[in-house]
């Protein structure tokens, strides 16, 4: 299985290929799908993980699906994990 080498951040994505080709800011996003404007600002920035919460509400105005959020998300913090964790000393466990 091949992995993405360093997959966006979901509030790159939701930045480049959703908001800017809308020409709509992450305020006037807030306000659509009710939610702090700071949380949209902060995820945009990268300095926030998006939220199932996040994910249900962008999925139902864009229309697409949560997962896509959320697969995204997980594609990132599981990336950013392998830049930091070692698991090489982990023996896998022996079959029964």
């Amino acid at each position: 299985m091949s992995m993405i080498r360093n997959p966006a951040h979901p509030g790159e994505v939701l930045s480049e290929l959703f908001l800017e080709p809308l020409g709509m800011s992450a305020g006037a996003l807030s306000k659509r799908i009710h939610v702090p404007r700071t949380r949209i600002e902060r995820l945009v920035k990268g300095e926030t993980a998006l939220t199932a919460d996040t994910a249900l509400r962008l999925s139902a105005f864009f229309g697409n699906t949560a997962e896509f959020w959320l697969n995204l998300q997980r594609a990132h913090d599981l990336a950013m994990a392998r830049l930091v964790i070692d698991v090489s000393h982990i023996r896998p466990m022996a079959a029964a």
